[in-house]
């Protein structure tokens, strides 16, 4: 089956899609996630390399990308030095991107479609990217790696 113009995305909460849904002036997606940089192949000192973003990507009603709010919190190595409370890399992702979603008006949380789109920051690809191989199409939301495929209904794969 090849890959609708718009991908639905399934809201679940406590889960991977926990902050998405619709503001006043469109719809959001929301993450803290891990990434490398493209190209980056793991050696000594990876630690360094890892980085934590928060990310907050907004679209209008149709699902067209309007702006990408990413934000890195820190290393991994960081992350490691300081694992708990306010000093900790992760704390300070969820932080921000808390606020972030705190400043969407009229914000609720619900299924989502939107159509592909891709922005690089610090070497890393965010967004959401389609292709099609020999099983049919597909979607992926990057650095996140969730994948959506046929029956397109907004679940995804891991």
């Amino acid at each position: 089956m090849a890959v609708p113009q718009v991908i639905p995305i399934a809201y679940e909460p406590k889960n991977r899609t926990e902050s998405i849904g619709r503001y006043a002036d469109g719809q959001f997606l929301g993450s803290v996630t891990y990434a490398f940089p493209q190209g980056f192949r793991p050696d000594d000192g990876w630690e360094e390399h890892k980085r934590l973003y928060a990310v907050l990507h907004t679209f209008d009603t149709e699902g067209r990308h309007r702006d990408s709010e990413i934000w890195c919190a820190g290393t991994w190595a960081e992350q490691q030095r300081h694992p708990d409370g306010e000093d900790s890399v992760l704390f300070r992702a969820r932080a921000h991107l808390g606020k972030l979603l705190r400043s969407l008006p009229r914000r609720s949380y619900t299924d989502i479609a939107i159509r592909p789109f891709r922005r690089t920051v610090d070497g890393v690809l965010f967004g959401l990217v389609t292709g099609e191989d020999a099983e049919g199409g597909w979607a992926e939301l990057h650095p996140d790696r969730l994948g959506f495929g046929d029956p397109w209904d907004g679940t995804y794969d891991t």
